[in-house]
């Protein structure tokens, strides 16, 4: 078991209900952790003992009202920016079409804003790769995003306010998210 060190700091665990068997063998750990520009992070990962389901998450300590975060990309250099993504946020990136919302076990994770559309890239179908299918150029304008030569505005809704981002020279606007 992880215990302290300089960054990170175990919290303690619960055993609640696995929503994917259904018994209460599913075993959450948090732990406190230091990220350096965010300040406190809780970690939460959770594993089932029974049907070995996992879940991870992570998000801001200083958590507030619904938030709605909006990042201007002009240059390479601003794909390096840190991203906090909760479990509860949505990506949306409208240069793109992109829209991608949470599933009920949607992981928090921390990443950049490259990262972000890597993984945007995993979850693209596989026949999307192939230059002969229509989705084809959706692909080639992530891949040019991620080279810098695509400026785009990344969205993130966030319900729960435990998102958040952090870059040198960026452009990020922070608003409360109005429920319409």
């Amino acid at each position: 078991m992880i215990t302290e060190n300089l960054n990170l700091k175990y919290l303690g665990e619960e055993i609640v209900e696995c929503i994917n068997c259904g018994k209460k063998t599913f075993r959450i750990r948090h732990y406190l952790y230091k990220v350096p520009y965010f300040g406190s992070v809780v970690l939460e990962v959770g594993i089932c003992d029974r049907c070995g389901f996992r879940r991870n998450d992570v998000s801001v300590i200083d958590a507030g009202k619904p938030m709605r975060i909006v990042v201007k990309i002009r240059r390479k250099e601003d794909l390096n920016a840190l991203v906090v993504k909760s479990s509860r946020a949505t990506i949306i990136i409208p240069e793109l079409g992109i829209e991608v919302n949470p599933g009920p076990i949607a992981p928090g994770y921390i990443t950049t804003i490259e990262g972000i559309l890597m993984n945007i890239l995993d979850i693209i179908p596989s026949e999307c790769f192939d230059e002969r299918k229509s989705c084809y150029s959706k692909v080639k304008e992530i891949r040019k995003a991620i080279e810098g030569e695509l400026p785009f505005t990344l969205i993130i809704e966030d319900p729960t306010g435990r998102s958040d981002v952090k870059g040198k020279g960026l452009s990020i606007i922070k608003e409360e998210l109005t429920q319409s």
